[in-house]
């Protein structure tokens, strides 16, 4: 038993040596190099990488500063929209219904749409950023078919929230 315990032992003083060696070459690679090139302020910059800027993308009424303006103005006029919409009875009123259903989908797709631009960003994600970019452009669409169908053919949005709020 004392004879594998010493051949462990020697194993692993070997395995981790020859991991300290050649961690340290680096290190002294770069110590011997580090007087012949330059100091660049910032550090190296590599082309065609994570360290390029993001072009700006051109001037557009549907980005910017219209688009943030209407993302808030959609928000906010969710609030009376809910309100309304559950005082009044959405049989008497369907064309709210019907608005209610949309601003809901559109407040929805609007906010996955910048978590899709924030952290898959097609640069980084070529295949996976469009790829669920028109994943969720289909999954809107599909939505919306729903909720008009919903509210034409059924009870619509509002009543099923009341019956299920009172159920």
């Amino acid at each position: 038993m004392s004879s594998a315990l010493v051949a462990r032992a020697a194993f692993n003083r070997n395995v981790a040596a020859a991991i300290a060696r050649r961690s340290l070459r680096p290190l002294a690679v770069q110590a011997r190099g580090a007087a012949d090139s330059a100091y660049v302020p910032g550090g190296p910059i590599y082309r065609g990488t994570v360290n390029d800027p993001t072009p700006f993308p051109p001037p557009s009424k549907t980005h910017g500063s219209y688009h943030w303006a209407f993302e808030r103005l959609l928000s906010a006029s969710l609030v009376p929209m809910t309100v309304a919409a559950f005082v009044t009875s959405g049989t008497n009123y369907p064309v709210l219904d019907g608005i209610l259903g949309v601003s809901l989908v559109m407040h929805s797709h609007l906010g996955f749409d910048q978590v899709l631009v924030d952290y898959l960003h097609p640069r980084k994600f070529p295949l996976l950023g469009p790829f669920l970019t028109w994943t969720l452009r289909a999954t809107t669409v599909g939505v919306l078919v729903g909720i008009y169908q919903f509210n034409t053919n059924d009870i619509g949005l509002t009543e099923l929230i009341a019956k299920a709020w009172h159920a």
